[in-house]
């Protein structure tokens, strides 16, 4: 069916996953082949529950300083032509015709910052789903205020996540505390936002051993909240921490990192392996002499056309985003 992009349908998604007791993730592309893999994944586990109708929600971050999407998602490095070839890219996807056009698919602005995405925030915001108003590194008081306002100016028109804390990216050296339910149920009253990222122990881009959860926590705002958490920073847990989300009250999760970075080396080793193909045979020689391949790396094999393309490459990339998507799925759609 066509993107679901009315606030009203946005909400109907979430109270029937809600019925079924779902939890709906929100996987975040900075390229097609992202893209398609998540839709690849969702079409393929509706046909396994039959439920051709599957929700799923695809995000992007705009100016977000720790990863601007919308700027990768194109080579100009312009964030308003990435947001329109983004929006392009899923409004052909889920046209008529299309593998993926009985999918419920939502679009989510990841992070839009108060300060930093003003120029997005003048955009018309019939055109996505859900966004994510961030002006968590801010005091508490501060994004109160700054969050209310834009809820009052923009809460007809939009589902409206508000980030009750910061999300640290696990790179640097800051840490944030965790959300208590006194400051949760503060920040969802007095801003009246449709759900809240509250910082539940996870972090951006940190190891699966340094973090966990804090299912305990989210149990005990949620009994204040209602089903109206958001969990960010996903990929810094296993999923064996994560399998029980909606009992906890979280109603949506973000994902983009595990992606990216467990993709990444699966990619890597085929190419080590099929060097020759990709390189040729000399090339790949001088490599193995100079210490840059092992000796054992073939180098039998002539340069490959079938090897040294992006489809190539992007195959790769693609089959194993799929598999890490369909493994959440499983998880959360059950």
């Amino acid at each position: 069916m066509p993107l679901i992009l009315e606030r009203n349908k946005v909400l109907d998604v979430y109270h029937e996953a809600a019925h079924k007791k779902w939890v709906i993730p929100t996987f975040n592309t900075e390229n097609l082949t992202t893209t398609e893999a998540i839709l690849a994944a969702t079409l393929e586990y509706s046909r396994l529950i039959h439920q051709a109708d599957l929700p799923i929600t695809i995000g992007i971050t705009n100016q977000y300083s720790h990863r601007s999407q919308s700027v990768y998602y194109t080579h100009t490095r312009l964030w308003d032509i990435g947001l329109k070839l983004f929006l392009a890219d899923l409004e052909v996807l889920t046209s008529k015709g299309s593998p993926f056009e009985k999918l419920n698919v939502m679009i989510h602005l990841d992070h839009t910052l108060w300060d930093t995405d003003k120029p997005l925030l003048e955009w018309d915001m019939d055109k996505f789903s859900m966004i994510m108003y961030d002006a968590s590194a801010l005091s508490f008081e501060e994004n109160i205020i700054l969050t209310a306002k834009f809820v009052e100016e923009n809460g007809h028109k939009i589902v409206i996540e508000g980030a009750c804390d910061e999300i640290v990216d696990a790179t640097g050296d800051e840490r944030s505390d965790l959300t208590t339910p006194e400051q949760a149920i503060r920040y969802l009253t007095q801003t009246r936002a449709d759900f809240i990222v509250a910082n539940l122990g996870t972090e951006h881009r940190a190891s699966v051993a340094d973090l966990k959860y804090h299912g305990d926590l989210a149990q005990q705002i949620s009994k204040l909240t209602g089903t109206k958490l958001v969990l960010h920073g996903t990929s810094s847990v296993g999923n064996d921490q994560v399998k029980n989300l909606f009992h906890d009250g979280i109603a949506k999760v973000n994902i983009w990192t595990i992606m990216e970075r467990d993709s990444s080396p699966v990619l890597f080793e085929d190419m080590v392996r099929n060097a020759s193909r990709i390189i040729g045979k000399d090339k790949t020689g001088v490599m193995i002499e100079s210490g840059l391949l092992g000796k054992n790396v073939s180098r039998s094999d002539k340069a490959s056309l079938s090897h040294y393309t992006t489809v190539y490459r992007q195959d790769i990339v693609f089959g194993e985003i799929k598999k890490i998507v369909l493994d959440y799925l499983r998880l959360w759609y059950i």
